[in-house]
């Protein structure tokens, strides 16, 4: 007994030290890939084809395109891959560029977004870029799933009856945001400031934020890609506060912020990093 039990030992002390040796190999074979090698495993993963094929009109700027997306930018921050092509619909679809906008629903798919998700994804948008806007990136939506084979409508996340869509939107926003629109607006002629308020409260958080599909946390990383996209740092300093509310960390936000890079450029990029700075300095302040 006392033998076989003493083999069982040697065995298992085997397996771990192999597995160890093996796990070790693995992540040292991931360091040495390059841009080009990573490039090349995420095109695929997404999109199910080669990059890289130096084919078509203009094969060098694809070339430094897919690159700098799929070798450098997805490789920054712990942001998985389904993460990854929710923030990218997001720009997208706010920019309006239906194309790509395409291309990226068809990629979020492949790499298990589900449809709910993507549905919730866009639908989110209204209160942001408006219900014109939001209706031409469903519209894409809609094509996709009609070309996959997947059913519309799909079913239903509505959680809340009509009458509570202001107490159920409070309840979300409130923790997030307190008062501050009701505060900012209120002067305006007539008290119409409080009708904004009131509309905000009810459309964006109780009309939107209480539907299933989506947890907090991801609606308000996705709105930061949003205003990073528009470039409405104003608005964008009050969401960062909101996401660290909602547990989003700083690491997360920073890295949901650059995956905007290639899609929005430069100037909103480091323009949104800056505020993110300055949030950080004071939160720590306090």
């Amino acid at each position: 007994m006392i033998k076989k039990i003493f083999a069982a030992i040697v065995s298992l002390c085997t397996f771990s030290s192999n597995y160890a040796l093996a796990s070790t190999v693995n992540q040292q074979a991931e360091s040495k890939l390059t841009r080009t090698d990573i490039c090349k495993n995420n095109y695929r993963e997404l999109f199910g084809g080669e990059a890289l094929t130096n084919t078509g009109n203009d094969p060098e700027f694809m070339i430094i395109l897919q690159k700098y997306i799929f070798g450098e930018i997805f490789t920054v921050g712990e942001l998985d891959i389904k993460t990854r092509e929710m923030i990218t619909v997001t720009s997208l679809a706010v920019q309006q560029t239906l194309p790509q906008l395409k291309a990226h629903i068809n990629a979020a798919l492949n790499v298990g977004v589900t449809p709910i998700e993507l549905r919730e994804t866009i639908y989110q948008l209204a209160p942001f870029i408006g219900f014109p806007k939001t209706l031409n990136a469903l519209s894409v939506l809609n094509e996709v799933f009609k070309e996959r084979g997947i059913k519309t409508p799909l079913k239903s996340t509505a959680t809340i009856k009509e009458e509570e869509r202001f107490e159920k939107g409070l309840t979300i926003q409130n923790p997030l945001y307190g008062d501050e629109i009701k505060q900012a607006m209120k002067g305006l002629p007539d008290d119409m400031g409080t009708d904004v308020a009131k509309f905000l409260t009810e459309v964006c958080f109780g009309d939107f934020y209480t539907r299933e599909g989506l947890d907090i946390k991801t609606r308000e990383l996705l709105f930061i890609a949003a205003l990073v996209t528009t470039g409405n740092t104003v608005t964008l300093k009050s969401h960062i506060k909101g996401n660290l509310k909602a547990g989003n960390s700083k690491e997360i936000i920073t890295a949901t912020i650059i995956q905007c890079l290639p899609y929005v450029g430069f100037p909103n990029t480091l323009a949104s990093l800056k505020i993110l700075k300055e949030v950080l300095v004071d939160e720590q302040k306090n």
